[in-house]
């Protein structure tokens, strides 16, 4: 079926409000639904000279379907960014008020340079310069799984300096390895 001005309007006479009622069984949202049922159209139409529909109502249907199912996956995704996001900064904002943030990167910092010095060198590639256990082993001529070792030392003890200083502070041993998780 070839689509012109004239049945286009008819079709999205005939279909626009049904279309809107089906999408209700997925969402109440009556915004969300219009905006997708207007998209649907619009793709139609913009579309209307490489589609080639047999039934118009069965694609309205599924594209509908499909673009508000689409929708509400990325709500879904957006809000559990969101909450991730909203978590980690008040868990920092917490850590921040119980743990003097400048004394805990000091230590860190002298933590780091009590490896041994391949180590380091490594440790710092990855952390301070972002670089991936790949690019390290290809630009030191060594292999992965020799960075991934060096990584596995270094983390180790740095968590054993780090929790050491704290060992006697019981009331910040969560918070301490929540830090050391986030900064390792």
């Amino acid at each position: 079926m070839k689509i012109d001005n004239k049945n286009f309007r008819e079709i999205y006479n005939a279909y626009f409000e049904p279309v809107c009622r089906f999408l209700n069984y997925y969402t109440r949202d009556i915004s969300v639904i219009e905006e997708v049922v207007q998209d649907v159209f619009v793709k139609l139409w913009e579309e209307r000279e490489t589609l080639e529909i047999q039934y118009v109502k069965t694609y309205i249907y599924n594209a509908a379907r499909n673009k508000i199912l689409n929708e509400l996956r990325d709500v879904k995704n957006r809000n559990v960014l969101l909450e991730n996001w909203a978590k980690r900064e008040f868990e920092n904002q917490q850590a921040e008020d119980c743990v003097d943030m400048n004394e805990f990167l000091q230590l860190l910092q002298a933590a780091v340079e009590t490896l041994p010095e391949n180590c380091k060198e490594i440790y710092k590639m990855s952390r301070e310069q972002s670089m991936s256990y790949k690019d390290i082993a290809l630009e030191r001529n060594i292999s992965v799984k020799t960075v991934e070792a060096q990584m596995g030392i270094a983390l180790k003890r740095i968590r054993e300096k780090m929790s050491g200083h704290y060992a006697n502070e019981m009331k910040h041993r969560q918070l301490i390895w929540f830090l050391l998780m986030w900064f390792l």
